[in-house]
């Protein structure tokens, strides 16, 4: 069986992979808003691009 001591430094490392789980998903989500706040500003472009080359197909 395992002695006290051994299981405090587990239960220490868990609550540590925890926190850094929790960093690196706050990171991911800020990515993730940046990502598409840039998508929404090419939109408007993109949206009249595909027009013009329709005007230039038909």
């Amino acid at each position: 069986m395992a002695s006290a001591r051994e299981i405090r430094r587990r239960i220490r490392s868990v609550k540590n992979t925890g926190k850094i789980t929790k960093a690196m998903e706050m990171v991911s989500a800020s990515k993730m808003r940046r990502a598409q706040r840039n998508t929404e500003g090419t939109r408007p472009y993109a949206d009249r691009m595909r027009d013009v080359m329709g005007e230039l197909g038909s």
